[in-house]
């Protein structure tokens, strides 16, 4: 998994760096594999003005799947990481569970056809 972050109007700190990454290994745990990129977009829209203006917005791409962004704003960047990456991770999850039930699904094409020929009724 290829982790790319980007700030805006702001330095990134090493600090933020491994928060960030850690965050996200954490949330891929299992489907580790199935994750190609993560996109981490930081930004500060206000500057030193202050408010919920810190953005982060998580985009993953997986493979053989259309792309998962999430984007959250608070006042404090980590909380920020730490909601997108949750939410994403929860995202991440139900796309793949998905995917999963509709190959199971698409395996089993009989069933459909005996369902409707009333042999289950």
């Amino acid at each position: 998994m290829q982790i790319d972050i980007q700030s805006r109007k702001f330095s990134l700190t090493r600090a933020l760096r491994v928060h960030v990454e850690r965050r996200l290994k954490f949330i891929a745990g299992a489907r580790y594999e199935k994750i190609k990129r993560v996109l981490v977009r930081l930004s500060d829209t206000n500057g030193p003005r202050g408010g919920n203006d810190k953005c982060c917005l998580i985009q993953v791409k997986l493979s053989g799947q259309p792309d998962v962004v999430i984007a959250d704003t608070r006042s404090d960047l980590y909380q920020a990481i730490d909601r997108a990456s949750a939410r994403v991770g929860r995202a991440v999850s139900r796309r793949l569970k998905r995917q999963r039930r509709n190959i199971r699904s698409r395996s089993a094409p009989g069933s459909l056809l005996h369902y409707r020929l009333g042999q289950y009724a």
